[in-house]
């Protein structure tokens, strides 16, 4: 029987990023892949595995280890799937969306979860950070890590939950600012671009976020997941921080949505008011135009003509009348 430790991080197969059994919360070794179906057949032993865009021929020695089911292994390797939670048998495939901020922008990747008697295997694809900050501060607690499988899956869960919250203070950075402004000018096609995306972005963060709070709530359930008892309540925390994370994107979503509103209800009002304006200064250059029109259509008999003071008296009536126009359309806001 081959039971070999495997070497050091440069000497593990491309897509490794982890390999390790454990023993009452404590590290026993790092180990091969070939080796780790024999491990967590032993009692009290637990493999834990990580795996980044892993190759099929990868998946499929992982597979071989532990008797994985190939509808979930399929899964894995595609990397284009809703959250969800699926049991086969004793077995657990959780499937969770990760998100990250990369130059201003959300992206996502995916981690599918196989958690089993006696392993946990963790194969993550697109932007997520690695998961060797959880294994290390499993490791830095031997007792919460001697609850096995449970504790690992709660850990990664709770990891990959934890990103969210950057994540979206980040979007609010961006959404306070555009609140901030919506009254200050209107949207520019730059900012309503800018709008557009952080409203996709938060749509996409929601739909990853909120099929966890199922995922979350069947690990608690006893009748859901075979999970110990002892471990529920840890995930009712993640629950509650799905919860939180939901809340907060379905706030800023409303707030985005009473910007873009604004924006447009400011759009109009500006819209209206140099109407006004145009309509005011209409009003006041048609009586110098009409009264210069009849006095240019040149009939011979017209009395006004006549008269010494004729060209003054209707130069002050135009002024008068435009002056009492301007001073209306002024007092209601017009000019």
């Amino acid at each position: 029987m081959n039971e070999r430790a495997s070497g050091s991080g440069a000497d593990r197969e491309p897509g490794v990023v982890g390999s390790a059994v454990y023993k009452d919360g404590k590290k026993i070794a790092d180990i091969a892949i070939e080796d780790a179906g024999v491990w967590s057949k032993r009692d009290g032993h637990v493999v834990w595995i990580g795996l980044f865009e892993p190759s099929r021929d990868l998946l499929s020695s992982v597979r071989d280890q532990f008797d994985l089911h190939p509808l979930a292994v399929e899964d894995a390797e595609k990397a284009h799937q809703f959250p969800k939670l699926e049991q086969y048998g004793d077995n657990l495939f959780v499937v969770a969306r990760t998100a990250q901020m990369r130059d201003g922008r959300v992206e996502f990747g995916e981690t599918h979860l196989f958690v089993g008697k006696g392993y946990v295997v963790s194969v993550r694809h697109g932007a997520s950070q690695s998961y060797a900050l959880v294994r290390e501060r499993s490791e830095a607690h031997v007792k919460s890590l001697a609850e096995g499988e449970d504790f690992i899956l709660y850990a990664i869960l709770d990891f990959i939950v934890d990103n969210y919250f950057p994540v979206l203070e980040a979007i609010n950075r961006e959404v306070e600012a555009i609140e901030d402004g919506v009254f200050a000018t209107t949207f520019e096609d730059a900012q309503i671009k800018c709008l557009y995306g952080l409203r996709r972005d938060l749509l996409r963060l929601r739909n990853a976020v909120v099929p966890l709070v199922d995922v979350c709530q069947r690990l608690e359930r006893s009748d859901a997941a075979p999970i110990d008892p002892k471990m529920r309540p840890h995930f009712r925390d993640v629950t509650d921080h799905v919860r939180r994370i939901k809340e907060g994107i379905d706030t800023m979503r409303e707030v985005l949505a009473f910007a873009f509103e604004a924006s447009l209800m400011n759009a109009q009002m500006q819209q209206t008011a140099i109407t006004r304006r145009l309509a005011a200064w209409a009003a006041i250059l048609a009586v110098p135009t009409a009264i210069a029109g009849i006095y240019g259509m040149n009939f011979e008999h017209m009395p006004e003509i006549k008269w010494q003071y004729g060209y003054f008296i209707v130069l002050a009536a135009i002024f008068a009348v435009c002056g009492v126009l301007y001073w209306r359309f002024k007092r209601h806001g017009w000019l």
